[in-house]
């Protein structure tokens, strides 16, 4: 693919300049992208981090940032010279969103956080995420997936299930807080819309996370006073908190089935043989099935290898059965779109997280190589004569770019 499509998204006429880095604030960006809005990447000016984490086709071009950099036009601009910051100061008027993920006291440093930048755009909507609560202790800490993990009751879930306090095999925290990220902005996007002002929208990665993790595992801690059962803390949804809650091997692999209803069970365990499967006091409503989640799951595991994984699938859909093949990585790798990058060649498409039947979105264009818009952006929001001082040539627009 070269140049840019014609797959109009939602977000299409929706400009933003993206001041994130790394995979939270690039994934925010990303589903925006792929939604049809204009993403301005402004990077330093060797690039961002995510263009080296892992393998790639090109120096340039991880697999990860294949698909995180696509639908953006990217600008190398160093942000620690007065020349960049005043090529970001002119660009602000011309967006309709700002996103940064830089800590707090960076950003008023370069005089980048909302209050200097809405002075060149009154109506601006800025989304700020950082670690922590601007209005907390911590604001002005460091933080990466990991610290938000450990500090938003992960590392504590994994302890009940495995017995050992451990992290989640995936930047979760990254991942949430950056659609919480995409639909904050959206939703202030929304605003504006309706009222003519914009705002600042702020994502703490920890209160997001921490939110995140208490849908269900608030549980029983949420009331006041905290009611426990069995023996178990009062925080935690027990069934998903089940050591025994994972895929079954079959007679040839593995399968994750799941009688959710208690309809289901009974089904399951007729289908087996267990006499009085139909009376069973584990599941004679809803609430049971919780309650004995563990004895339930061990119970189903046990005859898992009665059949084989197509046996059990076709089993489950004449039942109607939540059931599926267990997929590894690579499984679903294989399954991807594959398509052209202008530079390095073939890869593989992740698609976009949602499907629009009027505005789709989808892949517009590849991802860029570092500052590769940066000429073409300058000349199109700052003509000549509209440079800010000291931006107006060659000499020290370069300089801004790190070329000097």
């Amino acid at each position: 693919m070269t140049g840019e499509t014609d797959r109009t998204g939602p977000l299409s006429g929706v400009r933003i300049l993206d001041l994130t880095r790394v995979v939270m604030g690039p994934l925010a960006t990303q589903v925006l992208a792929d939604q049809g809005a204009d993403v301005i990447l402004v990077e330093a000016p060797g690039g961002d981090t995510n263009r080296v984490m892992g393998p790639g086709p090109h120096p340039e071009l991880s697999g990860i940032a294949l698909n995180l950099l696509r639908n953006k036009r990217s600008i190398d601009i160093d942000l620690k010279s007065e020349e960049g910051r005043e090529i970001i100061r002119a660009l602000v008027p011309e967006c309709d969103v700002v996103v940064a993920t830089m800590r707090p006291q960076v950003l008023r440093r370069l005089g980048l956080d909302y209050e200097s930048l809405k002075l060149f755009k009154p109506d601006l909507v800025y989304c700020q995420a950082q670690g922590f609560p601007l209005d907390s202790a911590r604001a002005e800490e460091p933080a990466y997936d990991d610290i938000i993990q450990a500090a938003s009751g992960v590392a504590d879930m994994v302890e009940r299930v495995t017995g050992e306090p451990s992290l989640l095999p995936t930047i979760f925290a990254d991942k949430v807080c950056g659609l919480v990220m995409a639909q904050a902005i959206v939703a202030a996007l929304f605003h504006r819309e309706r009222t003519g002002h914009g705002q600042h929208v702020e994502v703490p990665m920890q209160q997001a996370t921490a939110a995140f993790m208490l849908a269900e595992h608030g549980s029983g801690a949420i009331p006041e006073p905290p009611i426990a059962e069995g023996g178990r803390p009062a925080a935690g949804y027990p069934r998903v908190l089940s050591p025994e809650r994972r895929p079954h091997p079959t007679k040839d692999g593995l399968v994750h089935l799941f009688p959710y209803l208690p309809k289901h069970y009974a089904r399951l365990f007729a289908a087996a043989g267990v006499e009085g499967a139909e009376r069973d006091e584990r599941y004679v409503d809803q609430r049971a099935t919780l309650v004995n989640s563990d004895s339930l799951y061990r119970e189903v595991r046990k005859y898992g290898p009665t059949r084989t994984t197509e046996e059990w699938l076709e089993f489950c859909r004449a039942e109607g059965i939540p059931a599926t093949r267990v997929a590894t990585l690579q499984d679903l790798v294989d399954e991807l779109e594959l398509t052209q990058h202008p530079t390095v060649g073939r890869y593989r498409l992740v698609p976009q997280m949602a499907n629009f039947s009027q505005t789709p979105g989808g892949l517009r264009r590849d991802a860029p190589m570092i500052g590769e818009h940066t000429d073409e952006v300058l000349a199109e929001f700052l003509p000549q004569q509209a440079h800010p001082a000291g931006v107006g040539d060659v000499e020290p627009m370069q300089t801004a770019r790190g070329l000097a």
